[in-house]
């Protein structure tokens, strides 16, 4: 099992404190929580005891990331439900884990649901090709979002290294 306590600290390095940016497409977050998602949270004021609470009720415990087995897969799938929201995160590790059939046998579906079946074959797979792909992934759909939205390619570097971390 993960744990949630060896994740943490990579989410809370990657979102930093408060930001307003008007341009960025998360709104007003503070530690990555964003006021669209929490609108009856005063964002502003949200300490980082509180957003390690809710990144553990409402990401880590509700989404089952602790009983992904390796702890660097079920960080970076953690890190990237913060980022781009958990349907695209679970999409990109199911896309990833597509590329592996010949290995697992198991036909996975692209849905964004962290169900059984994804489960079951994340925790099958070696974690270097598997992580190694779920960074080609994200890379691709930070790429992809910046061709659709090309005003977003000021945050290009910044979503590299995350993709890439």
């Amino acid at each position: 099992m993960s744990s949630f306590d060896k994740a943490i600290p990579t989410i809370l390095r990657h979102e930093g404190g408060y930001v307003h940016d008007k341009l960025d497409p998360g709104g007003e977050t503070n530690w990555g929580i964003s006021k669209r998602a929490f609108p009856e949270l005063d964002i502003k004021n949200l300490t980082e005891e509180q957003a390690i609470d809710i990144y553990r009720e409402r990401y880590w415990l509700h989404h089952i990331y602790d009983v992904i087995v390796d702890q660097e897969t079920a960080t970076k799938v953690f890190d990237l439900a913060v980022n781009m929201g958990h349907r695209n995160a679970h999409r990109l590790l199911q896309k990833s884990l597509r590329k592996f059939k010949n290995l697992h046998g198991t036909d996975i579906k692209v849905d964004g649901i962290f169900g059984p079946v994804t489960l079951r074959t994340t925790n099958m797979l070696p974690t270097i090709p598997l992580l190694e792909e779920l960074r080609i992934q994200a890379a691709v759909y930070y790429a992809n979002l910046m061709v659709r939205k090309p005003g977003l390619v000021r945050f290009a570097y910044n979503w590299m290294r995350r993709a890439q971390s």
